[in-house]
């Protein structure tokens, strides 16, 4: 009987004496070098996939079993730049498109980053993000210093009122300034001491005026710590929520200087403080804005001080109520506000900010 070759016994084109490694050599791995190599073509040598960077291949499409080149170019041509969603997936519904304009957020990006804002994009290009109140929310801060001018003549219960308008739209104005809304209870609290402030202005009398304004602050700032210990926000959200309840408590509370500084001196500042506000609204360059709002501050100072006791005195003190009342009115204009912030912190700060030189400039020029 014949011996049958070995291709017979074995499947076509397998020659068992390549997993013979030659005799001689115990390590393993010294044999490799006299191993046979397979040199013809296989699917494997014929075809190479391009090598592509992490970028492209976010936009390749799927790879099919057809490896011809051709072929796959013509799927690139034809297939949509995304996987196709599985067969037992429903089919997502169409997204509308949003305008840039209307959405508030810029055109997408292929880059693979989060669409930003409008705002965020003109902060990363370098440009300001100061949005001024504008005329309406100064109309509306003359109309209250006026209030509080008027009123600081006849006496300090006809003052109260429109000084609690004040302390109340401050408080509100600072929480949606620093991005915080709906913040009821930092509100509340807030125009709560500003409350007390007033009834121990009013118990203790103008004398005693600091003490009084000191003393509710100091409490203030007591208990709005232990209210935010008592949070369970994580620690970042407990600070910063802390600061703002006490920086529109502090604003609120420093407000009720009207009442404790010579009816004279608000008279004339709070008067000096419209001014100013209705003058920086004027559409102006910046630097020749500020210049003219304190010139006509000083000059509504005159005016006032001349149906007043201060007199000429006036002007000075006209002037340094309208440089605090311009800083609280720049600090109401920065970082992209909305409309709310500019009629609530628009209106309120510039004449919350000038209370403290009312207060001291009309003592040290009274004296």
């Amino acid at each position: 009987m014949t011996d049958q070759p070995y291709q017979n016994e074995y499947p076509q084109g397998y020659d068992p004496r390549w997993q013979q490694a030659p005799q001689g050599y115990d390590d393993p791995y010294a044999a490799q070098q006299y191993t046979q190599q397979w040199q013809g073509q296989t699917w494997e040598t014929q075809y190479q996939a391009p090598v592509t960077t992490a970028a492209e291949t976010g936009y390749l499409p799927p790879q099919y079993g057809n490896q011809d080149p051709s072929w796959n170019q013509q799927v690139q041509q034809q297939e949509p730049l995304q996987a196709p969603a599985p067969a037992s997936a429903p089919a997502p519904a169409p997204v509308p498109e949003e305008s840039p304009a209307t959405s508030g957020y810029g055109p997408a990006t292929l880059s693979g980053n989060a669409r930003i804002t409008d705002a965020q994009r003109a902060r990363l290009e370098g440009r300001s993000p100061i949005i001024e109140p504008g005329m309406q929310p100064a109309g509306l801060t003359a109309l209250l210093g006026l209030l509080l001018s008027g009123t600081a003549a006849v006496g300090s219960y006809a003052l109260l009122v429109p000084l609690v308008v004040l302390q109340a739209v401050t408080a509100a104005g600072w929480f949606r300034l620093n991005g915080m809304w709906p913040a009821r209870q930092g509100i509340a609290l807030a125009f709560l001491g500003a409350l007390v402030a007033d009834v121990a202005l009013l118990a203790a009398g103008r004398e005693n005026g600091p003490a009084a304004i000191l003393g509710t602050l100091g409490v203030w700032v007591l208990l709005s710590l232990v209210l935010q210990l008592r949070s369970h926000a994580d620690p970042d959200t407990r600070m910063y929520g802390l600061m703002a309840t006490v920086a529109s408590a502090a604003l609120a509370i420093v407000a009720a200087g009207y009442l404790a500084a010579d009816p004279d001196a608000v008279s004339v500042g709070a008067a000096a403080v419209a001014v100013a506000v209705l003058a920086r609204a004027l559409p102006l360059p910046t630097p020749a804005s500020v210049v003219v709002s304190v010139l006509a501050a000083a000059g509504a100072g005159i005016a006032v001080g001349g149906m007043t006791g201060l007199g000429a005195k006036g002007a000075l003190l006209g002037a340094g109520a309208a440089v605090c009342a311009l800083i609280g009115h720049r600090v109401a204009s920065y970082d992209y506000p909305s409309r709310f912030v500019h009629f609530t912190a628009g209106v309120a700060l510039p004449l919350a900010a000038a209370a403290p030189a009312v207060y001291v400039m009309g003592r040290a020029l009274s004296g």
